[in-house]
This record gives structure tokens, sequence and C-alpha cells, in this order.
């Protein structure tokens, strides 16, 4: 799942200065982790210590309230009770790429995405916006080919993936929904070569960036198998000690690529 986190950060400096080409430079004097960071390491720890998503997630997300959540999950994050708000945004897609790696079938994946969304995005599309990502993963991890997750994440969830990042690249606009960002983050994977071409492309779009590349990347990692080091070192020096560690304890657990770097402890 680093692959989702480093999507992130390369995509977080973007966000609000959106970039219409693949050439600019990953990291930067103000690339941060965010909130979708946040989200998917608490959807991870839930996994590694079979915990309660919601639970997870407003432990983890509380301890970093400035990571860029939206408003009305803030408001979620303080409530003494887990209640969803009916959301169809992509903060249910942006957070389940742990589930695609820990999961090895079908209908678990389904299962686990839906659980992860439905503790506060338990609108329709934004359950289905987990599920297709989740289960993008689950197929690129196992090796189906490219256009097999075409295929597959089209005809189960009715998106249209039949366009290039370039056909979308020149209308498209910032868009939160899970409609309308789900299917631009897989089609950036799609459409790439490795996965820095992955993520640049994410970016390239010029929408939520962050969220954009946090899926193409998750989707890409499991797909290609491989990262630069360069980007895991940053990935690394970026996080706080207590994010990095459950990174690293994931990995161990549910291996697809070797982190390649020594991990010591760091105050938060």
């Amino acid at each position: 799942m680093i692959g989702a986190i480093a999507g992130d950060i390369i995509g977080s400096i973007y966000e609000r200065h959106p970039i219409k080409n693949e050439n600019f430079p990953l990291f930067q004097n103000g690339s941060r982790f965010t909130d979708d960071s946040v989200m998917s390491l608490a959807v991870a720890r839930a996994i590694l210590d079979q915990g309660n998503y919601g639970r997870e997630m407003k432990e983890l997300g509380n301890l970093f309230p400035d990571a860029g959540y939206g408003g009305n999950f803030c408001k979620w994050l303080v409530e003494s009770e887990i209640i969803p708000y009916n959301s169809w945004g992509n903060g249910s897609a942006m957070r389940v790429s742990p589930v695609g790696f820990a999961f090895d079938t079908s209908e678990k994946v389904l299962q686990e995405a839906r659980a992860s969304a439905e503790v506060s995005h338990d609108h329709p599309e934004g359950i289905k916006g987990a599920q297709a990502v989740a289960s993008a993963i689950l197929l690129a991890r196992q090796g189906s080919s490219k256009e097999d997750i075409r295929k597959v994440i089209s005809g189960s969830f009715f998106y249209d993936l039949d366009r290039t990042v370039e056909q979308i690249r020149p209308e498209y606009r910032f868009d939160v929904s899970c409609m309308g960002s789900v299917p631009e983050g897989i089609i950036a994977f799609l459409d790439s070569t490795d996965y820095e071409s992955a993520v640049r492309k994410a970016v390239s779009l010029g929408g939520d960036s962050d969220t954009l590349a946090c899926i193409a990347g998750g989707i890409a990692e499991a797909y290609y198998k491989s990262i630069p080091s360069t980007i895991i070192a940053e990935v690394k020096r970026l996080l706080p000690g207590i994010l990095w560690e459950i990174l690293e304890k994931f990995e161990k657990e549910y291996p697809c690529i070797e982190l390649g770097v020594e991990f010591h402890t760091t105050s938060l």
C-alpha cells in the first residue's frame, strides 16, 4: 500500500495548484501526507489488529487533525458515535487500498471494502467507489492483465474506462465525488507504463490530485510490484514515526514490494 501513500504525498502539492502535464517534480517544499494517507493507514491498522474501521479512523484521524479532511468528515471525526452521513465522496476510495492488498478473494475484498466505506460513506456510490478500487488492486496483484482489469471493473461497477488520460485531461476539473474521480484514477493506471508514470498521469489530470494519485498509485504498486527506492525513501522521510510504523508493519504482513529502507521511530 506504500504506492497509495506515495501517490498522496506526490499529489498533495498540486491539489490547490493544478497542473495539466506530466513534467513536474515529484517532491518539493510543501509536499506532505494528507488525510488520504492517515485514513489509509487507519484502515491498515484495523486489518492488522482485527479492529473496527471506524474506531481506528477516529483515533488516528484525531492525532492528525490538520491533514485536510472535508468538512463533514471533520464533524464525523469528533463525534463519539460512528454514524455514517450518506457520503458519495471519494474519501471511501482513497483509503481502501489496504483491503485490496490484505484479502485474497473477490468476495472478501468486496465485503471488507464495503465495511471500510460504510462507517462514514454509506451512499451506494461511496461504497461502489471503494469496492472498485480494492477490486482493481486485487486483480492487479494477482496477475490480471490491464484489459482484464478494465473489463472486470467496468462490467462490475459500470464505470466508463474506455477513455484515456489524454482525452480526459483538457476538460477535467476538481471533483471529490467517487463518480467523478475513481474512474479517472483507474484510467491513469491503465494508461501507465510503470509506477511513476501512473502517478504522473493521475496528477496531470488537474483535479483532486492527491486522491487521484493515491488511487492510481495503489493499483500501480499491485500491478508493477516495483516502486523506485528514491520515492520510498521520501515517503519514510515525510511520514511521522507512528504512521511509518503502521505502514512498515502492514508491508511486512502483506508484502508486495521490498521497502528497502531501515525503520527508526521518530517523534510526532
